[in-house]
């Protein structure tokens, strides 16, 4: 399975088949860097922060393409097909976005007691918008009636009234210490 450094809103759920007393061994980098959960993925670099190991019994009524659904955004035909799938699935999942692999190219080689169930894709944020065609978007930019500037005329104020207040300042100094 191949992971792009450029990858972007991507889902990857496994299942992990362990008995319920290994799954923290499994699922948690030890403080000597060991974790079996990395090496089963056989990732080169995987950030704990953005692993996610569910407890399906945990979600109760809720089933866990329906968590997919609200948690991670997950839709598309692809895995809407696959959702009796996930929806069969007991036990431990896991549930890995593309932020996991730290925008690092790799090839993960999945091992036991992780099962590949399916990749799903995130929905695509527009990122064009509509150009604003009304009367006050098309105003002037940085100029006053007159044709001035209203930053110019700022900075000039403030000039002037450091060039007053500067001097100003010195003679009733020198008048206090006398």
């Amino acid at each position: 399975m191949h992971i792009k450094s450029s990858e972007r809103g991507v889902i990857r759920v496994f299942h992990i088949d362990l008995p319920r007393e290994a799954i923290e061994r499994f699922t948690t980098q030890a403080g000597t860097g060991e974790w079996p959960l990395q090496y089963a993925l056989g990732a080169k670099t995987l950030r704990s922060a953005f692993v996610e190991v569910i407890n399906i019994r945990d979600l109760g009524d809720m089933s866990l393409s329906q968590y997919l659904i609200n948690a991670h955004d997950v839709t598309g035909p692809e895995f809407q097909a696959m959702r009796s799938r996930i929806d069969a699935l007991t036990g431990f999942a896991l549930v890995l976005p593309s932020q996991a692999f730290d925008h690092t190219e790799q090839d993960l080689t999945i091992s036991n007691p992780l099962r590949w169930i399916g990749t799903f894709n995130e929905p695509k944020v527009a990122t064009i918008a509509t150009p604003i065609h009304t009367k006050s978007a098309k105003g002037v930019v940085g100029t006053v009636p007159g044709g001035s500037s209203p930053k110019s005329n700022t900075g000039l104020w403030v000039v002037v009234g450091l060039f007053v207040l500067i001097p100003l300042a010195i003679i009733v100094a020198r008048f206090m210490l006398n």
